[in-house]
């Protein structure tokens, strides 16, 4: 090209951060470049949510215009600002890798309740404009309270520094790019599954003029084609909902592990004071995935439901399910009791220590001090979380649904090493069955599980089961009806139905509350008949 390429950007650090990467990726193909700053209605007005804020592309529309007046070549966005229709004229000509998708939770420390969900205090004063986040938020902590909160990422770090909040929420895509020092905060990293990000989060698009297909060949260097088709399936979704880019509506998309298609995470509420709904679907077909979708979400009907375990405080899945009209009551129709162990007959040669359940770890640390350098693994996130309020991390997080898969990983980490498993009498034992070497494996029983047969079970429409121990113990006094449907957490759950004659039902796709809450949402779709 004769001249420098010019960019638009907004003069906001993070927008400029973009905008200055997007030039070094430029100067390695040799293509020169400036940068002009552009005002945004939404770097103007200060003083909305933007939630509050008429219209929409507030972040881009003067830099759309800026292109298509050929006052600027390029324009680089936060993908997740865009409209999903272009204006006439303009393209996106590339998506760049993506950074981290998830939001993040900065708390400050005298804020923090580490046995709380999302590790915030009682009543804790959070701060977004998002109405998604804020949506979000009553999902998973009703008692917190919301308050706006705009300016770039510096300055809301600050205002988070000088107490205005107990927590600030925002992008982490945003934060790791600046390199923000937030080291004087608690950091929660939320899980894009279960904290549904914005479709395209994380992700720079770069748009340019339709006409200009030469810069449109030369920016394929810096496509980053995994991206585009993620992003390609949130935005699809977004459009089929009609929505801008402030609609609460989450989306996040990854490809499939081991065979081709993609796993979908979708969160849609009505307004920011509404809980979300949220859905899960693998797809082969991304072109059809956001109009089924659409449907399915219309046909979420609030139901009653019963679970097999006993309700507690900041219960996501409750919270997710009661606010959007369903009744739920749940009571677990067992108990666990501790086996004592016997310290000087147990093997010290194991360098492994992995917990199935949160109940493995309560009834091994109360009898052990495990030995100085042990790796933790675990199964789910709720294990390892309740590892961590005991101080420890876990080395490896099996998230898959299917516990041989996840124990074949986990046996690919550990290599040659030796595995100690606390576990309950009777265990399937499916992860220790990956591990060829037998003698890698050593079993330690440190609890058993005694039914309440004297549970009385509320009639429900959906029932959800725990663990293989609860079917066994529901169906000493209790029977599944024609009419009602069933969610069975994990594979060995799922093989406790079957030998009680139950072959229909729905599986999470993790064994989160928000998981849980999407299989149940899934289960209460009642597709509308035709006249």
């Amino acid at each position: 090209m004769g001249k420098n390429l010019i960019i638009g950007s907004r003069g906001s650090d993070l927008a400029l951060w973009q905008a200055n990467y997007i030039q070094t990726k430029l100067s390695e193909l040799n293509i020169p470049s400036e940068i002009k700053v552009i005002k945004t209605q939404g770097d103007v007005v200060q003083d909305l949510s933007f939630d509050k804020m008429e219209g929409k592309g507030f972040f881009t529309k003067e830099i759309e215009e800026a292109l298509l007046k050929g006052e600027i070549d390029l324009a680089v966005h936060s993908h997740k600002d865009l409209e999903t229709d272009q204006p006439k004229g303009l393209k996106i000509a590339a998506v760049t890798t993506r950074e981290e998708p998830n939001d993040m939770l900065l708390i400050n420390k005298g804020a923090v309740e580490p046995k709380r969900r999302l590790s915030l205090k009682e009543g804790a004063v959070v701060g977004t404009s998002s109405a998604r986040r804020k949506s979000f938020l009553k999902g998973f902590r009703k008692d917190v309270r919301l308050k706006d909160m705009r300016g770039n990422v510096p300055t809301r770090i600050s205002k988070l520094q000088n107490g205005d909040y107990d927590a600030i929420l925002l992008a982490a895509a945003g934060v790791n790019r600046l390199d923000l020092d937030i080291s004087s905060f608690h950091v929660e990293l939320l899980d894009p599954t279960e904290f549904i990000p914005a479709p395209a989060q994380g992700v720079l698009a770069l748009q340019i003029r339709g006409k200009d297909k030469e810069l449109e060949k030369q920016l394929q260097a810096l496509n980053d084609e995994e991206t585009a088709a993620v992003t390609e399936i949130e935005r699809n979704i977004l459009s089929q909902f009609q929505g801008g880019c402030q609609m609460p509506i989450g989306v996040f998309c990854r490809a499939m592990e081991e065979e081709e298609g993609f796993k979908v995470w979708t969160a849609k509420s009505e307004s920011s004071d509404q809980a979300p709904m949220m859905l899960y679907t693998e797809t082969r077909n991304p072109n059809k995935v956001g109009e089924r979708l659409v449907q399915r979400f219309d046909d979420i009907k609030g139901t009653s439901v019963f679970i097999t375990r006993d309700m507690r405080r900041d219960d996501g899945f409750e919270n997710l399910l009661e606010g959007n009209g369903f009744d739920v009551k749940g009571q677990s129709m067992i108990e666990t009791k501790r086996v004592e162990v016997r310290k000087d007959l147990l093997r010290n040669d194991y360098t492994w220590l992995f917990f199935s359940s949160k109940q493995a770890i309560y009834h091994y640390l109360g009898q052990f001090d495990p030995p100085e350098g042990v790796k933790y693994g675990v199964i789910g996130k709720a294990t390892a979380a309740a590892l961590r309020k005991r101080g420890l991390r876990a080395d490896f997080i099996g998230y898959s649904t299917d516990t041989r898969f996840t124990g074949k990983q986990f046996a690919a980490v550990v290599g040659s090493k030796v595995v100690l498993f606390p576990m309950a009498r009777g265990s399937k034992r499916a992860v220790q069955e990956q591990f060829a070497v037998k003698s890698q494996v050593i079993n330690l029983v440190v609890y058993e599980t005694v039914s309440h047969e004297d549970v009385k079970v509320p009639v429900s429409r959906i029932v959800v089961f725990t663990s293989p121990s609860n079917v066994i113990s529901y169906f000493k006094n209790n029977l599944i009806g024609p009419s009602q449907k069933v969610v069975a957490m994990g594979n060995a759950t799922g093989n406790e139905l079957n030998n009680h004659g139950v072959r229909a039902f729905t599986q999470p796709s993790t064994f989160t509350d928000a998981g849980l809450a999407q299989a149940v949402f899934g289960a209460s779709v009642q597709p509308k008949k035709s006249a």
